[in-house]
């Protein structure tokens, strides 16, 4: 089984390096977040003009998040504080110092107050909103920084984290210790992604030994590597929609892969420098890259043949 995918470029905008991209749920937005600019950024892609910007912080923001149900966004920043703003109204809700060193990513609950937090000081912190931002857990097990997290869409008192230490540690949101880790790339891990194929549960991790892989944390085993790029994985991500898996890499290279038989599908170049982000959204075909010198959004269609 092979796929038929149609891949057509959108649009491209010129920007500050883009460190993470989400897509809103119901809106035509991108919230990108600069590296260089210190802000984050709402571009919608139907009109293709920004709609409005937030000057954060003089730190980089390394992760920024719609939290949709509270028309609130979320950003994480080297100065090692998170902040809070409304987007319909710019006003800052909250800032606080969460951790002691840079904080690489930021995950949102899908359905309770919570929020994830991961940084270079080595440990991943729980924020409930609904109490105040007070921090009801630090879950401590990495030896080097954590570079992601992701909250299992299957099981959401669980999630995963990938780290420089060149470890994925499963976590349930009870217990501030690991449940288990997945050993396997050679060094350290940028990120990870949850996808379902067969009805079961799978993650996919990109790390600076070059590859991807897919784990099957059920057997707590390394099912398949992604080999191909020829610099660090630096974002993956699972496609709701078709059955593919997006690799991007400071290599300049975009690959998608079947997310079946892991054979490579295409390999994409839009000159934008390294590949640090990529976003999409249920029920869409539009898939967002962020880059050093910009952003891109594509769409993708596909069947099987």
């Amino acid at each position: 089984m092979s796929l038929s995918l149609k891949i057509e470029k959108q649009f491209a905008q010129n920007t500050e390096r883009v460190k993470s991209i989400d897509l809103h749920p119901t809106q035509p937005w991108i919230l990108a977040s600069l590296y260089s600019g210190s802000s984050v950024s709402i571009l919608n892609y139907e009109s293709q003009t920004i709609e409005k910007s937030f000057k954060v912080t003089d730190s980089p923001v390394r992760s920024a998040k719609f939290i949709a149900r509270e028309k609130w966004i979320v950003a994480g920043t080297d100065d090692a504080f998170i902040r809070v703003y409304n987007y319909e109204t710019m006003e800052k809700i909250i800032e606080f110092e969460a951790h002691k060193d840079f904080i690489r990513s930021v995950a949102v609950h899908p359905t309770l107050p919570y929020l994830l937090s991961a940084s270079d000081d080595k440990v991943i912190k729980l924020w409930n909103w609904e109490e105040g931002w007070k921090c009801t857990r630090i879950f401590e097990g990495h030896s080097h920084y954590v570079m992601q997290v992701a909250i299992n869409p299957k099981d959401t008192n669980t999630f995963a984290s990938g780290s420089l230490d060149g470890t994925i540690k499963i976590w349930n949101i009870g217990s501030s210790a690991p449940s288990f880790s997945l050993d396997g790339h050679s060094k350290g891990v940028n990120c990870i992604d949850y996808f379902i194929s067969g009805d079961k549960p799978y993650l996919l991790s990109g790390s600076d030994d070059y590859t991807a892989k897919v784990w099957d944390f059920e057997t707590k085993s390394c099912v398949q590597t992604l080999e191909g790029h020829e610099h660090n994985v630096s974002t993956v991500c699972v496609h709701p929609e078709l059955p593919i898996l997006i690799t991007g890499s400071e290599d300049g290279t975009v690959r998608i892969w079947h997310a079946a038989t892991f054979v490579l599908e295409n390999t994409l170049n839009y000159d934008l420098g390294r590949v640090w982000a990529v976003g999409y959204k249920k029920g869409s075909s539009q898939v967002v890259f962020g880059c050093d010198s910009g952003m891109v959004v594509i769409k993708i269609n596909g069947s099987d043949i």
